[in-house]
């Protein structure tokens, strides 16, 4: 039984734009990366719909920005949560 192969970003738009030259056909450029043909077209698809995006100017927010304020409010929920819990214990003689 094969597993999937994990392929970057990087590597999928690489194979569509390949896919969307017509130089080659699907089946060649299967054959050539070794990428089953239903996923080169999905690909391609997804880069037909979506590739004007690359060109809105419009950026998404950093992972790691939406990350940091994420763990900042997970470690003030603890602080909190910490703070209730001892007084918690000491009020109620354990």
């Amino acid at each position: 039984m094969s597993t999937r192969k994990p392929r970057s970003p990087k590597f999928k738009l690489k194979v569509a734009l390949e896919a969307l030259s017509g130089k080659q056909t699907i089946a060649e450029i299967s054959q050539q990366y070794e990428v089953a043909e239903s996923a080169i077209h999905k690909w391609k698809r997804q880069l037909q719909d979506d590739g004007e995006a690359v060109f809105t100017g419009a950026k998404k927010a950093t992972p790691a920005k939406d990350t940091e304020k994420e763990l900042a409010k997970l470690y003030a929920k603890i602080g909190q949560l910490t703070i209730e819990r001892d007084f918690l214990k000491k009020n109620l003689g354990e």
